[in-house]
C-alpha cells in the first residue's frame, strides 16, 4: 500500500519534494498547501492532488494523508517551520522538515521533544549523507579499516547572493556539513571555535572556518562559504569531506561523485565514482525521501528515523555555538 503524503510549502524545494513523490512506486502525493494562494494552485493542477491555502484547511479536509513534508521556507530558511510542523505533530500526522530545523534554537527543541513524547517519526532533510559513496565509506569506518579517526575535514560551498540576514549562510547551508560530519565522528561536539569574514561587497558573514573537537577527542574543522564553486561554469566543487584515521584515509568529493580510500602504509589507493549509479548531489533528494518512504511504510520506531529531528538540532546546537564564539572571541563548549 502507497504512503499518502501531503506538502506543506510550495516554493522550490517543495515542487522538488512533490516531483519524488509523485515517481516514486510506493508513494502517492494527495496533497499540496502553501498560503501563497498561486502556488498551491499551481501545485495542485501540476501533481493532480488536492490544494489548501492553510495546514488548518488540510487538516479538516476530508483527504487522508500518511504523512506530511514540511519545506516552508522564512528568514534563513528555516524561520517559518516550527507553526506547522507543531500543527502536524499535534494533530499525530510524521513530518518530514526541510534543513534548518528552525534559526531558533528554543523552536527546534521543542518540536523535538514533542514529537518525541507522542511517540511520532519526526525526520529532516539531512540528504547529503543519503549517497551509496556515503554508505560505504561509514562501512569502513564501522569495520575499523581507518583504524582511530584523529581528523575530519569539511569543505562545503556554493554560490548565494542572499543577504537576507547576517548568519544566513551558516544556519541555513552547514547544518548539512555538520550532520556528515557527526555521522562519521560517531560523536558529540564537545568544544567550538569559529571565525567569519564578509566577502567582498557582502552585508552578511558569508564565508567561516569553524573548528570543533568532539567527546571521543576527534578533531574537526569546517571551511564553508556562500562564495564558492569555483571553475569555469561555477559549479565545481561542491563539497568535499576528508576524514583521516591512523591506519588510512578517505576523501569523499561531491557528497556522491568520487570516493577514494587511501592506506597508510601502501600505495595502493581505491577509488570509486558515482557509486550506484549517483552522478549528482540532486539526486540526494531522491534518496533521502525515499528513505523517509520506506521507514514510514515498515513504521519504524520514532527513534531509528534516519537523519532523524534530534540529528536536525545537533547540528543546529554547532552551528549557534560557532556563531557565539564569533560574537564573544571564545571556545564554546557544548
Amino acid at each position: 500500500m502507497a504512503l499518502r503524503v501531503a506538502i506543506v510549502g510550495m516554493g522550490n524545494i517543495g515542487n522538488v519534494h512533490a516531483r519524488v513523490y509523485s515517481q516514486h512506486p510506493d508513494a502517492e502525493l494527495v496533497a499540496v498547501c502553501d498560503i501563497i494562494q498561486e502556488k498551491s494552485d499551481k501545485a495542485a493542477e501540476d501533481y493532480g492532488c488536492q490544494g489548501f491555502y492553510s495546514v488548518e484547511e488540510m487538516l479538516n479536509s476530508n483527504v487522508e494523508f500518511d504523512a506530511v513534508s514540511v519545506t516552508t521556507a522564512g528568514v534563513e530558511n528555516g524561520g517559518d517551520h516550527y507553526e506547522p510542523t507543531m500543527q502536524l505533530l499535534r494533530a499525530g500526522y510524521p513530518v518530514l522538515g526541510e534543513k534548518p530545523i528552525s534559526n531558533e534554537i528554543d523552536k527546534a527543541a521543542e518540536m523535538v521533544a514533542f514529537a518525541k513524547e507522542q511517540g511520532i517519526r519526526y525526520g529532516v532533510n539531512l540528504n547529503h549523507r543519503f549517497t551509496p559513496a556515503a554508505a560505504k565509506a561509514k562501512g569502513w569506518v564501522l569495520e575499523g579499516r581507518l583504524g582511530e579517526i584523529n581528523m575530519i575535514d569539511m569543505t562545503m560551498w556554493i554560490n548565494n547572493p542572499n543577504e537576507s540576514a547576517p548568519h544566513f549562510h551558516m544556519r541555513a547551508l552547514h547544518p548539512h556539513s555538520f550532520d556528515v560530519m557527526r555521522y562519521f565522528a560517531q560523536s558529540e561536539v564537545a568544544k567550538v571555535q569559529a571565525f567569519f569574514k564578509k566577502g567582498k561587497g557582502r552585508t552578511i558573514w558569508s564565508n567561516v572556518q569553524v573548528n570543533v573537537l568532539y567527546e571521543n577527542g576527534i578533531i574537526g574543522h569546517l571551511r564553508g562559504s556562500y562564495e564558492g564553486n569555483f571553475g569555469a561554469a561555477g559549479t565545481y566543487g561542491l563539497e568535499t569531506l576528508d576524514v583521516v584515521g591512523s591506519e588510512g584515509r578517505f576523501v569523499l568529493r561531491d557528497a556522491c561523485e568520487e570516493l577514494t580510500y587511501y592506506p597508510r602504509y601502501d600505495k595502493d589507493i581505491e577509488t570509486f565514482e558515482n557509486l550506484g549509479g549517483m552522478t549528482h548531489f540532486s539526486q540526494t533528494f531522491n534518496s533521502r525521501l525515499s528513505r523517509w518512504v520506506e521507514q514510514n511504510i515498515e513504521q519504524v520506531a520514532p527513534e531509528d528515523v534516519d537523519a532523524s529531528g534530534l540529528d536536525a538540532l545537533k547540528s543546529q546546537q554547532v552551528i549557534e555555538a560557532a556563531i557565539e564564539s564569533w560574537e564573544t572571541g571564545k571556545v564554546i563548549e557544548l
